[in-house]
């Protein structure tokens, strides 16, 4: 029987650039973001094994499946600019060719046959992709937030409670914990690390952002207090981070606040440091 194709989990940055840069210039590469918490991807992945399990493997190879948790590889999840998950990128000869962010399965089975140049699925969609597959708004849910003011160049961390020992913490002290850090300021950012220190990309570009339009906010670093960075997923029903509250009320992560300054710009302007000196 001829061997088939697989997905391989990269589990480094130097291995990721190690096998792109091992890839001969006419290969596909399908680089596949996903976070092991996000149900969606649990689908996708076992699509994906699937679908490379249906194409015969080649020397040397035509198409090459890499597959990246997209927090812990944070640095090439920033390079592809990567705000969602499952989120594929469609990559030859160092070139982006696509980006699909979803789980529309006929979008990816439609993209690899378009970009190998012939049917490589039996089930493939022959429907014409889009140049970029955008998933719909998730629920309000539990992704980080942050509660200390900053003056909207760098953040603030003013009131970052750290607690010796929070191993004694009810789920009740622990939930009123949170509702007091969320109204810490008006707008709150949950990030890894700090403002001057980001520690993912996510929370740079999320950081970056809030810096852009002059918005005056506060921030906590949950990287400080892990009762906060698992509490705060369940609280908000969000599973990652950066989180952003406004008012004490949620607004979302990273792709959320692209949108939503995409919609508005003058989103967030009320609470922008011009605004506040006026």
């Amino acid at each position: 029987m001829a061997e088939r194709c697989s997905v391989k989990q990269i589990a480094s940055v130097a291995e990721f650039k190690q096998d792109i840069a091992n890839l001969p210039a006419e290969c596909l590469a399908v680089i596949y973001f996903h976070a092991s918490w996000a149900a969606p991807c649990k689908d996708m992945s076992t699509h994906l094994q699937n679908t490379a399990a249906k194409i015969a493997a080649s020397n040397p190879p035509q198409i090459s499946f890499l597959a990246l948790e997209a927090e812990e590889l944070a640095d090439v999840s920033e390079e592809y600019r990567v705000t969602q998950v499952p989120c594929l990128v469609f990559q030859r000869d160092n070139k982006v060719l696509d980006m699909i962010m979803g789980t529309n399965t006929d979008v990816v089975n439609a993209a690899i046959d378009k970009h190998l140049g012939q049917p490589a699925l039996a089930d493939a969609s022959q429907a014409s992709l889009p140049p970029r597959q955008q998933v719909t708004r998730p629920p309000a849910s539990t992704e980080n937030r942050s509660a200390l003011p900053d003056n909207g160049l760098s953040g603030s961390n003013t009131t970052n409670p750290s607690r010796e020992d929070t191993s004694e913490e009810t789920k009740e002290e622990l939930n009123n914990r949170l509702s007091q850090l969320v109204k810490a300021a008006s707008v709150m950012l949950f990030m890894k690390g700090t403002p001057s220190a980001p520690q993912c990309g996510f929370s740079r570009q999320t950081v970056a952002i809030l810096r852009e339009h002059g918005v005056k906010y506060g921030f906590f670093n949950i990287l400080a207090d892990d009762g906060v960075r698992q509490g705060l997923k369940e609280f908000s029903e969000w599973p990652t981070f950066p989180q952003v509250y406004v008012d004490g009320e949620f607004v979302g992560g990273l792709d959320i606040l692209k949108e939503e300054f995409e919609n508005d710009p003058e989103f967030l302007k009320g609470y922008s440091v011009n605004k506040v000196a006026a």
